[in-house]
């Protein structure tokens, strides 16, 4: 089921060309199985929980294209890789205040959603990163990268979560 559903973003991230980030990759779904899917691009696993990421570090030997982060997102560089996905990350909206900053102008963020997402408020938080609209497909919001991450992004760790732009 988590593999299935997993493979459900590989026709929208081979849209976008670079790196891939999985941020929140507890498990390793969804990164593992697009590195399967995708074995000629790099994918890193992003967690911040340490005990995740051992196991994310045994499961990665098997897998030449994977690297593990140990880190937040708002800690990471921005504007770096070329996708970044997210499942059972966060709130929609704050998901996505994740995950923008992380992409380079002309990639994409990939969001796995359930049916209750409100897209018009992930819109207005891609739109204040640099993003456009989202565009919805089954169980998926697509936020394309169109500018560089404006200044104050990302906000310190955290303030995403306790006060969402939208």
């Amino acid at each position: 089921m988590h593999v299935d559903g997993s493979l459900a973003a590989v026709e929208v991230v081979r849209r976008f060309e670079g790196t891939i980030v999985d941020v929140g990759s507890g498990g390793g779904a969804p990164g593992i199985p697009l590195a399967v899917a995708l074995p000629e691009r790099q994918v890193t696993l992003l967690e911040a929980n340490g005990r995740k990421c051992a196991f994310l570090r045994e499961v990665a030997r098997s897998f030449p294209n994977v690297t593990v982060v140990q880190g937040r997102a708002e800690e990471q560089e921005t504007d770096r890789f070329g996708v970044a996905v997210a499942k059972a990350l966060a709130p929609p909206p704050v998901a996505a205040e994740w995950c923008l900053p992380l992409v380079a102008p002309g990639g994409a963020v990939v969001l796995y959603i359930g049916p209750t997402a409100d897209a018009g408020a992930v819109s207005r938080v891609s739109e204040r990163l640099g993003g456009g609209p989202a565009e919805q497909l089954p169980g998926l919001l697509v936020l394309r990268k169109l500018g560089p991450t404006p200044p104050g992004f990302p906000r310190r760790s955290g303030v995403a979560k306790k006060r969402p732009l939208a």
